[in-house]
């Protein structure tokens, strides 16, 4: 007798539990809380989880309109900070697709390509090594403006976070804002975050190293084809002056100037940031 009351007891609790827990999709607070579950997991280190406080991941991805469902493509990763996040809170429902960095064939003969491209191998190993946490996610290249291989309309959401500036100062943001929108299907959602320069007027501003003017930005966006549907300041930081020796790259987490100002550096936290949600046309 005591055996049947314990497991009517342990299959009304597991009933319960599902009842009270079941998450509504519908609801934009429920994403947010599964979005922030992830980005304070303790799979991600202190650091990273440090660095929720100026970049808002949750609420940034919910307002680019992220559902679990969705087939998205991250572009260049990196170490994986925004993985961390995107992987597990898709691979139940939905596809993640990494474009990585050019991986190196032994051709590559500046510094910076070595080093990002030890970055993408690194985190592919760490894909693979933690699959139960990040799933199977898609890997493919993107060596500005050309994905390899080439993806057409495969995508319902296309993230890219600080990486504009580097396009730009390469002299391929048109064309790698084309690629991107050549890969979205038609009415998906091209999310962006990018560090912001200094308006000075609605003509001009300051834009020092690593900084691109949000005007520019969305003009550029809209050359390639997208229409722009929202801003967010979210990741604004009006403690960011923009005016420090090597730019952008002063503030955390770079701390380029290393010892120099570092408090003051700290203090201002991460840069000030534009944060825009382009579509695709259907048409």
């Amino acid at each position: 007798m005591s055996i049947i009351i314990r497991k009517k007891t342990v299959v009304l609790s597991l009933l319960f539990s599902c009842l009270t827990s079941f998450p509504s999709l519908a609801s934009v607070n429920d994403n947010v809380e599964a979005l922030t579950l992830f980005a304070n997991s303790e799979v991600r280190s202190s650091e990273n989880r440090q660095r929720n406080q100026y970049r808002h991941p949750a609420e940034t991805l919910d307002f680019f309109g992220i559902q679990p469902q969705m087939s998205v493509l991250e572009v260049w990763p990196g170490h994986g900070w925004y993985t961390e996040i995107l992987a597990p809170y898709l691979k139940e429902s939905g596809k993640l697709t990494l474009a990585q960095f050019r991986h190196n064939d032994g051709s590559f003969k500046n510094e910076r390509s070595i080093f990002w491209a030890r970055v993408s191998q690194h985190l592919a190993q760490r894909i693979t090594n933690e699959v139960d946490y990040f799933g199977e996610p898609t890997l493919i290249e993107l060596d500005p403006p050309t994905f390899y291989p080439p993806q057409y309309q495969q995508f319902d959401m296309v993230l890219t976070f600080r990486n504009a500036h580097i396009w730009n100062d390469d002299g391929n943001l048109t064309t790698t804002l084309e690629t991107l929108f050549q890969a979205l299907k038609p009415g998906g959602v091209l999310g962006m975050v990018e560090h912001r320069a200094a308006r000075l007027s609605d003509i001009s501003s300051s834009a020092v190293d690593g900084y691109l003017d949000e005007a520019y930005v969305i003009k550029v966006a809209e050359s390639a084809g997208f229409t722009l549907v929202a801003t967010s300041e979210l990741n604004a930081n009006l403690k960011d002056t923009k005016n420090y020796p090597k730019g952008v790259y002063a503030l955390p987490p770079t701390l380029a100037m290393g010892q120099d100002n570092k408090a003051a550096y700290l203090a201002i936290g991460e840069s000030d940031r534009m944060t825009l949600k382009f579509v695709k046309p259907t048409r």
